[in-house]
């Protein structure tokens, strides 16, 4: 079995650094975690990827829901996003759902359109919409999409154990829309682990599982080194 991915989210260059400095895998780099998670500056992604060779996924998002917002707010998104990419970001995070709680096809092709060419994972937004498989089927063949981040519930991951179980079986199974990654984090705990790699879990993301003393505080190596070690073990 190939070892297992651990993404982890960072604020900053410190961050980064010391996400790298205990075996992190991959970065999910976001602005304000008070708001979930929104889009950083050029400017925090260039630190970042000066100061560390993991791959960098640059959270596209600039409101605190899963919605894009109307056409001024969107093209706003879009511009950012291609000032990232022109900095140099090659990996995303991004998901955006309608008011039926379906994937709002149309945010996510202009996000494409800016970004061409970029792989990205479709992130907890799957937790709150209508119909799971049905979001998977319409999303199915977008290009880059290579990774699903869920919970497998809106309410975290101790609700959505069964979900998250019976779509890693679909996903070895090699199930229409089950093809990217299955990536679990929201709420993800260390004794959830052995569970999720049991069913066939590869990969897993963490943010204050990452820190010492909550979002106040730097990442810890010492911190993500505990999950690295589980991981591997």
């Amino acid at each position: 079995m190939s070892r297992p991915i651990l993404e982890v989210i960072a604020l900053d260059a410190r961050d980064a650094a010391a996400a790298q400095a205990g075996g992190a895998d991959r970065l999910e780099l976001v602005r304000d975690m008070a708001a979930s998670g929104l889009t950083p500056s050029p400017e925090t992604f260039a630190a970042v990827r000066a100061a560390v060779d993991l791959p960098v996924r640059v959270m596209l998002r600039d409101a605190d829901d899963f919605s894009a917002g109307g056409p001024k707010a969107l093209d706003a998104l879009c511009e950012r996003a291609r000032r990232l990419r022109a900095e140099g970001a090659e990996e995303f995070v991004f998901g955006f759902l309608d008011e039926a709680g379906a994937p709002d096809l149309a945010a996510i092709g202009a996000l494409l359109d800016a970004v061409p060419g970029c792989r990205w994972t479709f992130h907890r937004a799957i937790d709150r919409c209508a119909d799971r498989e049905a979001l998977r089927g319409r999303l199915a063949g977008l290009p880059g999409l290579d990774t699903f981040l869920t919970a497998g519930s809106a309410d975290g991951v101790p609700t959505g154990l069964d979900v998250l179980r019976a779509e890693a079986a679909r996903a070895t199974a090699g199930e229409p829309g089950h093809l990217p990654r299955l990536m679990v984090g929201g709420g993800l705990g260390l004794d959830h682990v052995p569970a999720l790699r049991a069913a066939g879990v590869t990969a897993f993301h963490i943010g204050g599982a990452a820190r010492e003393g909550g979002w106040d505080t730097p990442v810890s190596p010492d911190a993500v080194r505990v999950w690295r070690d589980l991981l591997d073990g």
